[in-house]
C-alpha cells in the first residue's frame, strides 16, 4: 500500500511537472508569435517577408496582405493584426474612432497617391472635377489627399460623386469609364500611366501623410520585445532596399504581379530612405487632415480628433532600432 501511495505521489508529481513545461512552452511560442501584414504600397514589408528578417529573429509570422489602409485598419481592430501598415491619415481616423493603436514606425514617404483621369479625359485640374465621378477607398491617403485637394480650390466632398472603391478596382472603373477621375495609389497609378496612357490632373507631395506602421496598444504593452524585433526588421529591410534598389524594384514586381518598370516608376515617387522616427513631420500633416477628417464626419468630433493627434504617435521603438 505504502509503495502503491509513492508511486501515484510520483505520477502526480509528474504530471504537475509536465503540465507547467507545457504551460512554459505554449507561453513563449505565443509570444514569439507576430500577426503581421505586407502590402504592395509598403515595399519594406516585402523585404522583411522575402528575407524572412523576423523568422530568422525566432519569431513565426502569421502574414496578412493588405489591400489598403482601410483593410489594414480593420485588421487591427479584429486583433487579426498585431502590427499593420497604413498611411498616416488612415492611423488617425482609425485612433480618433477608439481604435487602440500607435504609430511606431514610419516605412516610406514621398508621393504615392494623386488625382489621374484617362488620356483623352476634358478633365484637366480639381476644379474640373466638380459634378464628376470620382472614384477612391475611404478610410485612405488617397481619400484624405482628394479632401485637400478639393479644399484648395474651395470645393468640398459634396460638390463630387464619391464612388467608394478598393484601390484596384477604382483604377479598373476609370480605364472602363465607369468614373471620371480616381484619387489613386501606387502601383496602380504607375500602372495605368504606363499601359493606358493616363495621367495626372494634380499631384502634392506634402498632402501625403507618410506610410506609417501601427501597433495595437494591448501587443505594444505585452510584447514589447517583439515589437521591437518588428521595427529593427524594418530598419534592416530599409538598409537592403537602400544598398540594392535595382533588386527592390524586382522583388515588388514580383510580389505584385507587375511590370519591373512599374515597379520601378513606383519606388520614384514612394521613396523609403527616409528617417523613421515619427514626429513633427507626420503631426504636421495630420494636423491639417484632422479638421477636414472631422468636417467629414469621418471624425466623430474636433476633440476626439485633437485627442488621437496628442497620443498616435509612440516614437520610441523606432529610435531605439538597430
Amino acid at each position: 500500500m505504502v509503495k502503491v501511495r509513492y508511486l501515484t505521489s510520483i505520477s502526480v508529481i509528474a504530471s504537475i511537472v509536465a503540465v507547467s513545461g507545457c504551460g512554459s512552452n505554449a507561453g513563449t511560442t505565443a509570444s514569439k508569435e507576430i500577426h503581421l501584414d505586407y502590402a504592395y504600397y509598403n515595399p519594406l514589408s516585402l523585404v522583411v517577408r522575402d528575407q524572412h528578417l523576423l523568422e530568422n529573429r525566432g519569431y513565426h509570422v502569421n502574414w496578412v496582405l493588405s489591400a489598403g489602409s482601410n483593410k489594414a485598419n480593420e485588421g487591427l481592430r479584429s486583433k487579426a493584426l498585431d502590427v499593420g501598415s497604413t498611411a498616416g491619415s488612415a492611423a488617425l481616423v482609425a485612433r480618433a474612432n477608439g481604435s487602440p493603436i500607435k504609430v511606431v514606425d514610419l516605412y516610406a514617404g514621398g508621393e504615392w497617391t494623386g488625382l489621374v483621369v484617362t488620356r483623352y479625359s476634358p478633365i484637366n485640374s480639381v476644379a474640373d472635377l466638380k459634378g464628376k465621378k470620382v472614384a477612391v477607398t475611404k478610410g485612405t491617403d488617397p481619400y484624405f489627399f482628394l479632401l485637400q485637394s478639393l479644399a484648395t480650390v474651395g470645393l468640398s466632398p459634396s460638390d463630387v460623386e464619391i464612388v467608394n472603391l478598393q484601390h484596384a478596382d477604382g483604377k479598373t472603373a476609370l480605364e472602363r469609364g465607369n468614373v471620371d477621375a480616381w484619387s489613386g495609389l501606387d502601383p496602380f497609378i504607375a500602372q495605368t500611366i504606363q499601359q493606358q496612357g493616363s495621367r495626372f490632373i494634380y499631384r502634392n507631395p506634402s498632402f501625403n501623410t507618410f506610410g506609417v506602421l501601427n501597433a495595437r496598444e494591448d501587443f505594444i504593452a505585452n510584447q514589447p520585445e517583439a515589437l521591437q524585433a518588428v521595427v529593427n526588421s524594418y530598419e534592416e529591410a530599409r538598409k537592403w532596399a537602400k544598398a540594392y534598389p535595382d533588386q527592390l524594384a524586382a522583388l515588388l514586381a514580383s510580389q505584385a504581379n507587375i511590370a519591373l518598370s512599374v515597379a520601378q516608376e513606383e519606388l520614384t515617387r514612394t521613396l523609403v530612405d527616409i528617417d523613421p522616427v515619427p514626429g513633427d513631420p507626420v503631426r504636421t500633416v495630420l494636423t491639417r487632415v484632422e479638421p477636414l477628417a472631422v468636417a467629414d464626419a469621418d471624425i466623430k468630433s474636433d476633440d476626439a480628433g485633437r485627442g488621437a493627434l496628442n497620443t498616435l504617435i509612440e516614437p520610441k521603438y523606432a529610435q531605439q532600432a538597430h
